[in-house]
């Protein structure tokens, strides 16, 4: 029997619909935000306003792009949370009108389980590169940097986890220090492959175990470009690919030296990573390095999964669907969550 699930996604910024049958994707169809650009970074009432305007047309170009009828649905899988709460209102009031108009169950979806999973959405029918149980998935984004110890589908664990500031935001917040616009963490990527990465040192936190730390790196840059500027008011911009360089090396560091320690402690080579920083090209050069240095069977999942999206949120909903794990129609959003 074949199953097919609409896959609605709306944390933040991004409206996604999606329509997997079975593991193979038919459509992934996102519709993004550039207002936020403006502020510096993601304002929520501006977000549930673009999302209320784009889902519907969001969600009837992903069953045309999957020459899927609303009628052939099996069941409409939702982002409950973490996010923002007016986005997820959005994506979740939608899901339950649907669903009822249609007479079929609804799933909800852990946006953080669902970025793991979106290592198992087949692009393709053959598609065979998918990680085996268990492995160790890195999540690291603008809210969540996470190491993750995935035994199944649908049992993961937290085994470290930042305990201040996420990857994400201190890349978003330093590039803000530096005037660069909003994402920053793209920008800093692409001027630091042009940049000295051992130009500036900057602080790394000792923290116990596998959990994570970014705020004293914040205060380090910070502090680093209030000194040299009091010295040359033009400092930044003269350093702007070397400081880029250096802050990335520094957060890729960190990252990678808690994934080695926790990889080798539990004995998996089976090594993921995932989330909006995972497109990051020094992250994934970093990745290949280890494997090489360590026998690691690495998974890196194509840049389109790596963003918000709503393909991860319908191959989350085809696991649950098996189990028959439906949501009541008076499921209610939640703003904060970690992976239990």
């Amino acid at each position: 029997m074949n199953i097919t699930i609409l896959g609605i996604e709306s944390s933040c910024d991004d409206t996604s619909a999606s329509v997997i049958r079975n593991t193979l994707m038919l459509s992934n169809v996102i519709a993004g935000q550039a207002v936020h650009e403006a502020y510096g970074g993601v304002v929520p009432e501006l977000a549930s306003r673009a999302h209320q305007q784009n889902i519907i047309p969001v969600v009837t170009e992903a069953l045309k792009q999957a020459n899927v009828d609303k009628s052939e649905l099996n069941a409409i899988a939702f982002t409950r949370g973490p996010g923002l709460m007016g986005s997820l209102l959005v994506g979740t009031s939608f899901a339950k009108g649907l669903a009822a108009s249609l007479g079929i169950p609804m799933i909800e979806v852990n946006h953080l389980q669902a970025h793991v999973l979106a290592h198992f959405v087949k692009q393709t029918p053959g598609q065979t590169n998918q990680p085996e149980f268990p492995f160790l998935c890195l999540l690291v984004s603008g809210g969540n940097s996470q190491i993750i110890k995935v035994n199944n589908y649908d049992d993961m664990q937290v085994i470290g986890q930042t305990i201040d500031d996420a990857a994400g935001e201190a890349f978003d917040k330093c590039a803000k220090i530096m005037g660069l616009p909003y994402p920053g963490g793209p920008i800093i990527n692409k001027l630091a492959n042009e940049g000295n990465p051992d130009a500036f040192a900057f602080s790394k936190p000792h923290i116990p175990g596998y959990n994570y730390s970014f705020s004293g790196l914040k205060t380090s840059f910070l502090y680093t470009l209030r000194d040299k500027l009091k010295e040359d008011a033009s400092f930044i911009e003269k350093n702007k690919k070397d400081l880029c360089a250096s802050l990335q090396a520094t957060i890729i560091n960190i990252l990678m030296h808690k994934l080695a320690k926790a990889a080798k402690e539990l004995n998996i080579n089976e090594i993921a990573i995932a989330g909006g920083v995972s497109a990051n090209t020094s992250l994934r050069d970093a990745l290949h390095n280890y494997a090489k240095r360590y026998g690691w069977k690495i998974h890196i999942p194509p840049l389109a999964f790596t963003t918000d999206n709503a393909a991860m949120v319908a191959i989350t909903g085809y696991y649950k669907y098996q189990k028959q794990e439906f949501s009541p129609m008076d499921a209610q959003p939640f703003s904060r969550t970690i992976i239990k």
